[in-house]
């Protein structure tokens, strides 16, 4: 008789096989895993080597329009940009007689102050009350500042703002531009405003393309009613919207009459004196914007004695006046 197996041999073989199989998955399941990472190398090696890294984009064309607000200038910046034909003295009422006989009121802006402390302390020396009008983030803004103060001068923020020209000329740090949003616009402002101390009042630096944008200049003068400021047209082109926006805010204004020196010459700023003693003499005041020149100054220190005769030097804040 043939043998029978056992239980327990049949068992035995059982586990065997069963063990072969699990061997044999595994097997599979490791050669399977290895070669997919085998792949992964393979795919990362051939990305690294065959295929172009992507070159980083250059910078946005408006980052070119930087250094019109950066704060590292120290380069005097373009004084103005001055009409290419003369603006007339606007017409404007005649102020009220006051009582005796008083002279005509002038006010004389230096603008453009900052840059070179030596001639503003020059220009504070002169036996005469001016009003300087200070750039922001300037080098000697504060010490100026601090000195046309303890002279009781005006003191003004010769506030930068966009001209037809730019980017060729360019207003220098600081600078309001037409393409800011109102959000750029609103903090740019406030921090030109808040670097120069002591300000009074505001005047435009160049600006013949920003001051004839309504929208913005009306949210600039609603900046200056919030802070209590006069602003003080310098009338860089005829299409200043500049006066109708302080007649809709109620803010003390006034407009420049004359420039006294775009052109540096003696004879020529002479002229211009004259010239706005008459206007003052017309209308009862008057007022008249020059630049940090030495020449400007010698001829002032020359004529202020005749002048001083004729009409009554005072700060540009006693005559401004809300626009009727």
């Amino acid at each position: 008789m043939a043998k029978r197996k056992t239980p327990r041999k049949k068992n035995i073989r059982r586990r065997s096989r069963r063990n072969k199989l699990f061997q044999s998955s595994l097997t599979k399941v490791i050669t399977g895993l290895s070669i997919l990472v085998f792949l992964v190398i393979v795919a990362g090696l051939l990305t690294h080597f065959l295929v172009s890294p992507e070159k980083p984009s250059k910078p946005a064309a408006p980052a070119k329009s930087v250094p019109a607000v950066k704060q590292t200038i120290t380069k005097i910046p373009t004084f103005e940009v001055y009409p290419s034909k003369e603006i007339p003295a606007a017409k404007k009422p005649v102020k009220s007689p006051t009582l005796g006989k008083q002279l005509p009121l002038v006010a004389i802006i230096i603008d453009d102050l900052g840059y070179d402390k030596k001639l503003a302390i020059k220009f504070s020396k002169l036996n005469a009350t001016l009003t300087f009008s200070i750039l922001p983030h300037s080098p000697f803004q504060k010490s100026i500042a601090r000195l046309s103060r303890d002279k009781g001068f005006g003191i003004m923020l010769h506030l930068p703002m966009e001209p037809v020209e730019y980017p060729q000329v360019n207003p220098g740090p600081g600078t309001l531009l037409t393409a800011m949003t109102p959000d750029q616009l609103t903090r740019q402002l406030e921090k030109d405003l808040d670097a120069v101390p002591f300000i009074k009042g505001v005047n435009n630096h160049m600006g013949s393309k920003m001051t004839a944008e309504s929208s913005q200049m009306y949210q600039i003068f609603s900046i200056l009613k919030k802070r209590g400021l006069y602003f003080v047209d310098s009338r860089t082109t005829t299409e200043t919207l500049c006066k109708p926006s302080a007649r809709l805010f109620q803010i003390p204004f006034a407009q420049r009459d004359i420039f006294l020196d775009h052109l540096v010459e003696v004879e020529f700023i002479r002229k211009q004196l004259k010239e706005l003693v008459r206007i003052a003499q017309r209308n009862g005041y008057a007022v008249g914007i020059g630049h940090p020149h030495l020449l400007t100054y010698q001829v002032l220190h020359e004529m202020l004695p005749d002048l001083q005769k004729k009409v009554r030097l005072v700060p540009a804040s006693e005559i401004v006046q809300p626009v009727g």
